[in-house]
C-alpha cells in the first residue's frame, strides 16, 4: 500500500467499503423479504416499509420526469470526489473527521449504486410516532446523517476556535 494512502485519511475507507456493503446486503434482503409499500411492523415505532424513491432526501423530486435520477448521481459522484480529496489531504491520525467522511462516502456511494443500477434509491426503514411518520430511508442514508453530524460536531466543537 502507498505510504501517500496509509498517512493520509485514505487509510480510513474501509468504514466506506463496509457502508456500502451493509447498505447493499440490506437491502438486497428487503426486496426479497417485503412487499412494497407495505409496513411490517416491528416496534411500536418502527415498521420495515420497501420503498423506491427516484427523488433525493425525503422524496425531493421524486416525481420528476426522470432527469433527477441524473442529476443526484452526479451531485453523489461530485461531493464523493470533494470528500475523498478531503481525506487524501488529512492525517491518518485525525481519525473523528477520516470516519465522517468515509461515512459520508459509503452512503453516498450506496445510493448512487442504486440509481445507476435500477433508477431509484431502496429505502427500508421507517420510524413514525403516532400518525407523524418520518420519511422511509435506507442504511446508506443513516451513514450520511451520521457522518454529517460528525463533521457539524468537528466543525463546532473540536476545531481551534481563533478570533
Amino acid at each position: 500500500m502507498s505510504n501517500k494512502i496509509t498517512q493520509s485519511g485514505l487509510r480510513w475507507l474501509w468504514v466506506a467499503l463496509i457502508v456500502i456493503l451493509i447498505d447493499r446486503l440490506t437491502k438486497v434482503i428487503a426486496e426479497y423479504y417485503l412487499v412494497a409499500y407495505h409496513p411490517n411492523p416491528v416496534m411500536p415505532f418502527f415498521n420495515l416499509t420497501l420503498a423506491y424513491n427516484k427523488g433525493a432526501a425525503f422524496s425531493f423530486l421524486s416525481y420528476a420526469a426522470g432527469w433527477q435520477v441524473w442529476l443526484f448521481g452526479l451531485i453523489a459522484v461530485s461531493i464523493s470526489a470533494i470528500l475523498l480529496t478531503w481525506l487524501k489531504r488529512i492525517s491518518f491520525r485525525q481519525r473523528w473527521i477520516a470516519i465522517a467522511l468515509s461515512l459520508v462516502v459509503g452512503g453516498a456511494l450506496g445510493n448512487l449504486w442504486d440509481r445507476v443500477s435500477y433508477g431509484h434509491v431502496i429505502d427500508f426503514i421507517e420510524l413514525y410516532v403516532s400518525n407523524w411518520h418520518w420519511p422511509v430511508f435506507n442504511v446508506a442514508d443513516s451513514a450520511i446523517c451520521v457522518g454529517a453530524v460528525m463533521l457539524v460536531i468537528d466543525a463546532l466543537f473540536k476545531r481551534d476556535k481563533k478570533i
